[in-house]
This record gives structure tokens, C-alpha cells and sequence, in this order.
């Protein structure tokens, strides 16, 4: 039985998914204005250093930060407040911020050491030592962006979603600064551009943490850090943790394994050939493999980001509330607007990748040093991501449903399985020569689509009947409507091609949207009135 007043708690989590999404394109813009930085330099093997440095510290994020600790804090904060009140559930995120600290500290030290004793005792090629050089400068960057992610999740139990979703603009702006404005001036100096991008990165982490503890200590959090004595919630949200690591993480985690697979296996003019069991064998990808992965990735990414991960923060608080009440209607209820709205959103931005992956790519990456082979081998790549974008979106929530119902152990044993699919298919699929590197977007399209299927179909014996046939119908809608949208793109693509890139995109996507949210409209979405707030309907079934 759904309790009072849930309509208007549910009414205010989402109605901060516009706040969140807004903010997440602004960030995801000034991103792409980094990355446009980061690719004028080339598809090098020192661009694809960065890259690979530049991914380590995010991997700590996405496992520790808004990964395993984020995700089992969320629940256990959420039912400590429900419970206790927020005066104690304030201590125990005192506790759970300092014991993270400690521990990231201690790991940031060691790695540092290591580095130091690989780089003097190993040093290896160029672009090897270039790589530890990078990795070093971000590893404070390391501890700054976990404990950032840890402030940005108590935030948003209370409520507060603005800075969080602010934060990674803070971060662009310095990266941003600091290629365009700083790193010039060092031209002179090999790859004293990409130190100084690097430097950046850790001198943000800093300033976004210093914002986030402010703003916490603004909204009520009267905060002593202290490692003892430990909170009674610690023991449980550690117990949560460890299957966490590998189960929020499949997607980030395997898309690491995917760039130390795309570094290892690009042929370089040291290491030309792989040694296997006495045969010499060419290895299959190009040196500028990992530049044109990161570019696909980065614009797959962009809707991700924009409203199923958007949407997956804010609907997982609310998720938590409803499971420790015990209030599994609410909660069927929200996960299923949740699912609808996600699919909505990735059938089209999948299928607007598809079919205009080349123009963007070139609009955005293709300048100075990033050349138009670049720009084609990237697109080949992005398309393949492109087919499971629905997959992506929707296993954000699903991953959240769980979470907050804190059953760790299926999505870690579902995620085992798809991230061990997902490393085979890559390494048979580079090989193949009509495919190459798109072997790294086709494999993750097919690894993700398992991935939300089987959890979909465990997590419907877990919770019972969460509106099957109204996210069915749904799916069906915008698939229609994508599909409508598509035919358009390509009719305008037809019509203005040989024209620039540029020109296409300020055409055909607009065009392509407007063709889509008229076609969901006529076919009757209620997606489309939830997304604008418009909630008449819903409220009178309510009351």
C-alpha cells in the first residue's frame, strides 16, 4: 500500500532530473571543449599516455567513489536517517569520509612508490616513461575524486543534487584552462603540454573537494572527522562493498581492460609484433587505436551521461527510501518510470549515433592533428557502441534497484560473467579484419545487452510484475519513433551531402529531434509529459 505523502516525495526526486541533466550537458559540453584540446594534439601513442593515465584515477572513482562506497553508502545513510535521525546519520558519513581518506592516502603512497621504483628500475620505451610520468602527476586526483564522490552522494540524500552534478564542470574548467590558455606557451617542451594538462586535473580535485565540504557544512552537516570509533553503519556498508566493486563498475571497469588491451596490442616502432609460443605475429591495431577508442567513447558516453546516469542518481535515493519502508509499490512504480524514461531516451540517441556518428565525430574531434582517417575509424567504432546504447542506459537503473534493495551478490555474479564475455569478444574481434577496433564497441553492445536482460529478468522474480507491458509499450514507441526520426536523417544527409560535417550535424539534429519527439507525441508517450513536468494524470490516480 503506498503511504502517504510518497506522490510528492516521489514528485520532488524526480523533478531534480532536469536540474541534474541540465548541468550534466553543460558538463558534458565543456568535456567534449577538453577533449577537442586533447585530440588536436594528435591520435598519438603520447595522446593515448594521457588517456590511459588519465583513466586510472577515474577507475578508483567509478569502484570506490561513485561505484562500491557511493553505492553502499547511499542505502545505509538513507535508513540511519530514516531511523536514527540525521544527526547520526551525519556522524556516520563523518566516519565512512575519514576512513576513505586514510585508505586512499595509503593506496595513492604505495602506487607512487611503485612508480618510482618501475620508472628508475624499468623505464622502458618513450611512451612508457611518459605514461608514469602522467599517471603520477594524477594520482592525488586518485584520493580527491573518491572522497568527492562520497560528499556528492550524501548530498544527494538530502536532496541536493545541484553541486554534484556541477562538480565535473569545475573540473573541465581547469582542464579546459589549462590546455587552451597554459600548455601553449610550453610548445616548445616535448609533451610539456600534456604535463601540464595532467597537473590540472589533480589542482581541480582539490578545489572540488574544498566546494563540496563547504556546501555540506552549509547544509547542516556539523562534521568531525575521526577514523574511531567506528560507526555502527561502517560494518555494514564494508560488508556491501566488495561485490559492489566489480557490479556498478562492469561497464568502467571493462572499458579499463579494454584500453590496456588497445595499448598492449597497438603496433608501435618498438614493438611492432607480438612473441606467442615461438611465433611472430603483427599485432592488429594502430598506434592511434587508443585516441580514436577514447573519441568514440567519449560521444557513446555523452548521452549516457546526460540523463541514465543523471537519472540513475537521482532515482537511487529515492529507490532506498522506498526499500528500507518496505514500500515495494512506490518503488515498482519508480522503477518503472525510470526504465521508460531511460529507454526513451537511448533508442534515440542510440540511433542518432548511427546514422550521423562520421559529421559529429568531425564536427567536434577532427581538427589539426586529428585527421579524417581518424575521424572514420572512430565512427566505425562509435557505431558499434551505438548498438546497445538502450542496454547502457537501462542497467543504470537496474544496478540501482538492486543496490538499494541491498542484494549485492546477483548483479556481482551477473557482472562476472558479462565482463569475462566482454574480454573474449574483444580479443577475438580485433582480429577480425572487417571489424578491428570496432571489436571494442561490438563487444561491449553485446556483453551490456546480456547484461540488462539477465538482471531484468532476476530482478522481476525479486520485486514481482514492475509494468512489463507498459515499458513494452513504451519501447515499442520510441522505437517507432526512432525509427522515423532515422529515415528522416538520412533523407537530409542525402540531400545535403557532399556538404561539411558541420553543416550536416546543425541540419540533421535538430531536424532528427523534432521529427522524433512529434512522432512520440502523435503515438501518445506519457514520457514526454513526465519529462516536462507535466503530471496531472498521475497526480489525480494518487489522491
Amino acid at each position: 500500500m503506498a503511504q502517504p505523502g510518497a506522490h510528492h516525495e516521489r514528485e520532488h526526486f524526480f523533478g531534480k532530473l532536469k536540474t541534474v541533466a541540465a548541468l550534466t550537458v553543460l558538463s558534458r559540453v565543456l568535456g567534449m571543449i577538453r577533449d577537442i584540446a586533447v585530440a588536436s594534439l594528435g591520435a598519438t601513442r603520447a595522446t593515448g599516455a594521457f588517456v590511459m593515465a588519465f583513466q586510472i584515477p577515474n577507475l578508483f572513482r567509478r569502484l570506490f567513489g561513485e561505484g562500491a562506497l557511493a553505492a553502499a553508502f547511499v542505502p545505509t545513510f538513507t535508513e540511519t536517517a530514516e531511523r536514527d535521525g540525521f544527526a547520526k546519520a551525519a556522524r556516520l558519513f563523518a566516519n565512512a569520509f575519514a576512513l576513505l581518506g586514510a585508505f586512499l592516502l595509503l593506496l595513492a603512497s604505495l602506487a607512487a612508490a611503485a612508480i618510482l621504483v618501475w620508472g628508475v628500475f624499468f623505464p622502458g620505451p618513450w611512451d612508457r616513461q611518459l605514461l608514469l610520468r602522467l599517471t603520477l602527476l594524477m594520482l592525488p586526483f586518485l584520493v580527491t575524486i573518491c572522497l568527492l564522490a562520497l560528499a556528492a552522494a550524501a548530498l544527494n540524500c538530502r536532496g541536493h543534487f545541484a553541486f554534484p552534478a556541477f562538480a565535473p564542470i569545475l573540473l573541465n574548467l581547469f582542464i579546459i584552462a589549462a590546455a587552451w590558455f597554459v600548455a601553449p606557451n610550453y610548445r616548445d617542451r616535448e609533451f610539456a603540454g600534456l604535463h601540464v594538462i595532467a597537473a590540472s586535473v589533480t589542482i581541480a580535485g582539490f578545489a572540488q573537494v574544498a566546494a563540496a565540504l563547504w556546501l555540506l557544512w552549509r547544509t547542516g552537516f556539523r562534521m568531525q572527522f575521526r577514523l574511531r570509533p567506528i560507526e555502527p553503519g561502517i560494518r555494514p556498508m564494508l560488508r556491501l562493498m566488495g561485490p559492489m566493486v566489480v557490479g556498478l563498475g562492469f561497464l568502467q571497469f571493462a572499458e579499463f581492460l579494454q584500453t590496456v588491451i588497445a595499448w598492449v596490442f597497438a603496433a608501435t616502432e618498438h614493438a611492432p609484433t607480438l612473441q606467442l609460443f615461438g611465433w611472430e605475429i603483427a599485432k592488429p591495431l594502430s598506434t592511434a587505436t587508443l585516441m580514436r577508442l577514447y573519441a568514440a567513447r567519449r560521444l557513446y558516453q555523452f548521452p549516457l551521461g546526460v540523463l541514465a546516469i543523471s537519472l540513475g542518481v537521482v532515482v537511487f535515493p529515492l529507490l532506498s527510501r522506498y526499500a528500507a519502508r518496505g514500500d515495494t509499490e512506490n518503488l515498482r512504480d519508480s522503477l518503472n518510470r525510470a526504465l521508460r524514461l531511460a529507454t526513451m531516451e537511448s533508442l534515440a540517441a542510440g540511433v542518432g549515433l548511427l546514422v550521423l556518428a562520421g559529421p559529429i565525430l568531425e564536427l567536434i574531434f577532427q581538427y589539426r592533428r586529428f585527421t579524417p582517417a581518424d575521424t572514420a575509424a572512430s565512427a566505425h567504432i562509435l557505431r558499434l557502441y551505438a548498438v546497445g546504447m538502450w542496454a547502457y542506459c537501462t542497467t543504470q537503473i537496474f544496478l540501482r534497484a538492486f543496490y538499494a534493495l541491498k542484494d549485492t551478490r546477483t548483479p556481482l555474479l551477473v557482472s562476472c560473467v558479462m565482463m569475462a564475455v566482454n574480454l573474449v569478444l574483444v580479443l577475438v574481434l580485433i582480429w577480425v579484419p572487417a571489424i578491428g577496433a570496432g571489436g571494442f564497441g561490438l563487444a561491449t553492445a553485446i556483453s551490456a545487452t546480456g547484461n540488462a536482460l539477465v538482471l531484468a529478468a532476476l530482478l522481476r522474480k525479486r520485486l514481482g510484475r514492475f509494468g512489463g507491458r507498459r515499458l513494452l509499450a513504451s519501447s515499442l514507441r520510441s522505437a517507432v519513433a526512432a525509427a522515423l526520426m532515422a529515415g528522416a536523417i538520412l533523407v537530409l544527409r542525402a540531400w545535403l551531402e557532399p556538404a561539411a560535417g558541420w553543416l550536416i550535424v546543425a541540419v540533421c539534429v535538430p531536424a532528427g529531434g523534432a521529427v522524433f519527439l512529434l512522432a512520440a507525441r502523435l503515438l501518445g508517450a506519457p514520457e514526454l509529459g513526465e519529462l516536462a513536468g507535466s503530471l496531472r494524470k498521475r497526480r489525480q490516480q494518487d489522491q
